[in-house]
């Protein structure tokens, strides 16, 4: 993420959507859709009806960005931010969810390690079928 603009001269009400793309990193299409979704909300729009939005834009989208990533469902996402806006402490049920993807992602070693293992097994087991192999034609 690029450093946050140091004045938003460009607008002096806010920061234009097409400026918050240009320094979150993330498509402005992608800013709409947590908008969309009701995940962030403009500060407040411009007499032609643009969105804008104060620096604290910024500190949103890398949670919602770091969450995502964590493959956080919207809704789920969603209550997040509503109890950290509220000023409620959250840490138990982000430190929840956090636990909760772990043990999706051991569960999934565990299953990738079964699968390695037979693919192993059956490599390991392996006979030529005695046909001409793709080398042998001239």
């Amino acid at each position: 993420m690029a450093t946050v603009p140091a004045d938003n001269s460009a607008c002096p009400l806010g920061l234009k959507i097409g400026q918050v793309s240009e320094y979150s990193g993330l498509p402005v299409k992608t800013i709409r859709f947590y908008c969309d979704q009701g995940l962030i909300s403009p500060t407040k729009r411009s007499e032609g009806g643009y969105r804008l939005f104060d620096e604290s834009i910024y500190t949103e989208l890398s949670l919602i960005r770091t969450l995502r990533t964590m493959e956080v469902p919207l809704p789920e996402l969603r209550r997040i931010l509503e109890v950290r806006r509220s000023g409620l402490c959250n840490c138990s049920s982000l430190k929840g969810s956090i636990e909760s993807k772990m043990a999706a992602i051991e569960q999934r070693i565990k299953d990738l390690r079964e699968m390695r293992a037979e693919f192993r097994k059956l490599l390991d087991g392996w006979q030529e079928c005695g046909g001409i192999k793709t080398d042998e034609i001239s």
